[in-house]
């Protein structure tokens, strides 16, 4: 019997509705995966998503749309803590910032008394359910992987962290260390400045954390009962309305080092591909990657086992400016890197390979046109074309 159940944890934001390919969202794809699961093997997998409560309401509304699918999808709202005032360490609410800007959702380390509070955490247990997927759903390579599962209920594995190897791209990212025997999270947040290099080093620390979690259902439930889940607090500065406020996060994945028999799985780069800027969504959308039953799958024609590196301008940030400057996006099964910077707009059918870096002076409007081919150019103007 499958016992796993899939939550796609999120800050639901206007990223989850972008159209990733051929007119699918996140969101979708992510539907149409445990369609594909379900359907399968015969089981019903539901898709669990975190909210904020300033997305609530339009999570209700888009989810509408899924009610023919056979996923049965559930929401729930994360937890709502007052800001802090960073002069003055008082919440911001009670100096009279009472609406909404004077709140926050505390990160997604929340994800366990968040499903314990709404409820949901018992109901699924009652059903039998076990373990628990959680993933950021921006992350298109965050799939079930049932081998993994498999691994856990032999093992007794009350939570897993799937961890990739580090490359220069990810040197922020946390990692995995043995510390007074658990195995525990470091984030660079926690490191002092004089080891901060050290801990950046792709070859002392080799792998990093992809926040893709397998969690067991009833480890939570206790933990959350004892209130023994005391994840080190990350502070987050923010300035709302010309005020300097602290938010008080924690991270689900510093939550390792209080469940039994944790582990760290290492797993390949295929299960880490974030969108979480224009130039991740140039890589998704173009020839580098192929859409099959709702998953993203990377172009064996590519032979760099790494993805091209990719820096867009500002002129690119947002996501509509980004698609507008494309008549379609260029082939890079052969690109190493792409820098563009300035008033670029590229035409139909551009092909990009080895390193490419394209600039447009100030005041200056640099197209490039249909079908072009460029292979280890600078171009600055029309005539490097």
């Amino acid at each position: 019997m499958f016992t796993a159940w899939v939550s796609m944890f999120t800050i639901f934001d206007c990223i989850s509705v972008i159209e990733v390919r051929d007119g699918l969202t996140f969101l979708d794809l992510i539907v149409i995966q445990i369609e594909n699961l379900n359907n399968k093997y015969n089981c019903k997998v539901p898709l669990v998503l975190m909210n904020s409560f300033n997305t609530h309401d339009d999570t209700q509304k888009i989810v509408e749309k899924y009610t023919k699918s056979n996923v049965d999808i559930h929401t729930f709202n994360q937890s709502k803590y007052p800001r802090v005032v960073a002069d003055e360490f008082v919440p911001w609410p009670s100096k009279g910032k009472t609406d909404k800007d004077g709140w926050y959702p505390p990160g997604h380390g929340d994800v366990f008394p968040s499903l314990m509070n709404s409820g949901k955490l018992d109901a699924f247990l009652s059903q039998g359910k076990e373990y628990v997927f959680i993933a950021n759903s921006d992350n298109l390579g965050a799939i079930v992987d049932l081998k993994i599962l498999k691994h856990l209920i032999q093992n007794k594995n009350e939570y897993c962290m799937e961890v990739t190897p580090k490359t220069l791209a990810d040197v922020k990212g946390g990692t995995l260390i043995s510390y007074e025997g658990k195995v525990q999270l470091l984030e660079i947040a926690q490191v002092p400045d004089e080891h901060v290099n050290e801990f950046k080093s792709i070859e002392k620390f080799k792998i990093f954390n992809t926040n893709n979690l397998w969690v067991n259902l009833k480890a939570i439930k206790k933990l959350v009962e004892a209130d023994a889940l005391k994840m080190e607090i990350i502070p987050n500065p923010k300035e709302v309305d010309g005020v300097k406020v602290l938010q008080l996060e924690t991270a689900a994945g510093a939550a390792i080092r209080f469940f039994d028999n944790a582990i760290g799985v290492n797993v390949p780069r295929s299960r880490f591909l974030p969108v979480k800027a224009t130039s991740d969504l140039l890589l998704v959308q173009s020839d580098l990657y192929t859409l099959v039953d709702g998953f993203v799958t990377r172009n064996k024609a590519r032979t760099n086992p790494t993805n091209p590196a990719i820096e867009l301008g500002p002129e690119f940030k947002k996501v509509a400016s980004f698609l507008s400057r494309f008549k379609s996006i260029p082939s890079i099964v052969e690109l190493d890197s792409l820098k563009v910077s300035g008033d670029v707009w590229f035409g139909s059918g551009v092909v990009l390979k080895g390193k490419v870096t394209v600039k447009a002076n100030a005041g200056t409007k640099l197209e490039i046109p249909d079908n072009a081919v460029l292979e280890n150019k600078d171009i600055n103007g029309p005539e490097d074309l």
